[in-house]
């Protein structure tokens, strides 16, 4: 699930807000840091959400006054994706390469780390970095 994001600011300080998420908040030097706080941001404040709203549209925000009076200003959207924690390890099926299987291996364990976290570690940072 993936939640609209207003981006605002100027070199060294950048805001965002989610305008279906009020109260939820994200700051950084840059964009991009921005967005991956945005992330952290989003989850934590739905961890307290209940029942967590849905997300409008790019659409439907567009025709949102406040929204509206934003984009005038200057400010940019994005898309901020949901990245919950269930406190649950679940099993998956994956089909990969045999040389970058024993790639993943060898990197997790120079790093202490089995597949599996290796494997959530390098999605976590992939979503953070990309969106």
């Amino acid at each position: 699930m993936r939640y609209v994001a207003l981006v605002d600011g100027k070199s060294g300080a950048y805001g965002v807000v989610f305008p279906d998420c009020p109260g939820c908040t994200a700051m950084g030097e840059t964009v991009e840091e921005a967005l991956i706080s945005a992330i952290e941001a989003l989850a934590d404040w739905a961890e307290d959400a209940d029942p967590m709203p849905a997300p409008r549209s790019i659409a439907k925000l567009r025709k949102d006054p406040e929204v509206k009076a934003a984009l005038a200003a200057g400010d940019a959207l994005a898309l901020v994706p949901l990245v919950r924690d269930a406190g649950r390890a679940v099993k998956a099926n994956l089909s990969l390469d045999a040389g970058l299987l024993e790639a993943i291996d060898e990197a997790a364990e120079a790093r202490g780390l089995t597949r599996s976290a290796f494997i959530t570690s390098a999605a976590r940072d992939k979503i953070r970095a990309e969106g």
